[in-house]
């Protein structure tokens, strides 16, 4: 081997420890961000049950004579 090759060798292995970082971060990147997707679904659930909830306590309010909006400010904690 000549003197030129034995330093681009060496150079690329100062290369290759900072692609595997680079690799490394993009992978934890994407774990993260999938983490945060199934998050924010989740609670997506809990807001579709409240808003489940709401309206079916609503729709009893107004079977009991109430206004809409009697009805509405009742089920949000008014009287």
């Amino acid at each position: 081997m000549t003197e030129e090759n034995k330093t681009e060798k060496k150079h690329c292995g100062s290369k290759k420890g900072a692609m595997l970082a680079y690799g490394v971060i993009q992978l934890g990147t994407g774990v993260v961000s999938a983490l945060s997707l199934a998050a924010i679904a989740l609670s997506f659930c809990s807001v579709n049950k409240e808003a489940k909830v709401f309206t079916d306590c609503v729709e009893q309010v107004r079977d009991s004579g109430k206004s809409a909006s009697a009805s509405v400010r009742f089920c949000n904690g008014g009287n």
